[in-house]
């Protein structure tokens, strides 16, 4: 990923690791969804997952900091 793909899909709120997290679970969803379907999947589960986030399709959660 480059840094200023990553800074667009943080918007200045979200730690990059629970960006990294986010992608690699939707993945792990693309990855299983397709193999659930028989489907064939050309491209990478970790692009497209990145491609939706960027899209915003879906949306990193993060609990409020305490202290």
């Amino acid at each position: 990923m480059q840094k200023s793909s990553i800074d667009e899909m943080l918007s200045g709120k979200k730690s990059r690791y629970s960006l990294v997290i986010g992608v690699a679970k939707r993945a792990r969803e693309i990855s299983s969804e397709a193999e659930q379907e028989g489907k064939i999947i050309i491209e990478k589960p970790v692009n497209l997952a990145i491609k939706d986030f960027k899209d915003h399709k879906y949306e990193i959660i993060e609990p409020p900091i305490e202290g």
